[in-house]
């Protein structure tokens, strides 16, 4: 059954290359949540003062790949016990936060940050918030498969592949086969 679930965990160049991966993800989108729709475009966006986060929406097979295991991943993709940052990039728009869709998601996702907070899975306590789907607006074209399309690129070469290795040694066995 496909499903889709909208994160955010920082630049949305890093998290669509630490999804695009997984088996069961059928698509990632690189976009803009949280706000309105006549600010959703990159300039905007980068000026922290629009309510949106740089956000990916993930089309997956759910009865591949749960949305508990996506959570997971997500998770560890990011450090989500930094308030508005990850890393040098810094500002509302770069929020660790789940977009929830249902009453079901918002319920899921709360359960699976206090039992990552009761266990003490990070030195802090996590502070994603977890923010009612509005609407989700697609990225402008180049931001795309970005981190894929320019693997030499230096933010993609010192973040972006980084994160989605650490992924791919953390969750082998939710690797797409080649």
């Amino acid at each position: 059954m496909t499903a889709t679930i909208v994160l955010a965990g920082g630049c949305f160049w890093c998290t669509e290359a630490a999804f695009e991966q997984l088996e069961g993800v059928q698509g990632v989108q690189s976009g803009y949540a949280g706000g309105a729709k006549e600010t959703a475009n990159y300039e905007q966006v980068c000026t922290g003062r629009t309510g949106h986060a740089e956000a990916i929406r993930i089309t997956y097979d759910s009865a591949r790949l749960s949305l508990d295991r996506l959570l997971d991943v997500f998770f560890d993709a990011h450090d989500p016990t930094t308030l508005n940052r990850q890393g040098a990039d810094t500002g509302t728009q770069y929020r660790s936060a789940i977009f929830y869709a249902t009453d079901a998601e918002r319920e899921l996702a709360q359960q699976h940050i206090e039992k990552l907070n009761t266990a003490k899975k990070f030195p802090r306590p996590i502070v994603t918030s977890l923010e009612p789907l509005r609407d989700f607006y697609p990225a402008e074209d180049y931001h795309q498969g970005y981190a894929r399309l320019n693997p030499h690129q230096s933010y993609v070469q010192s973040v972006s592949l980084p994160k989605a290795c650490k992924v791919r040694e953390k969750y082998p066995d939710l690797m797409k086969k080649a």
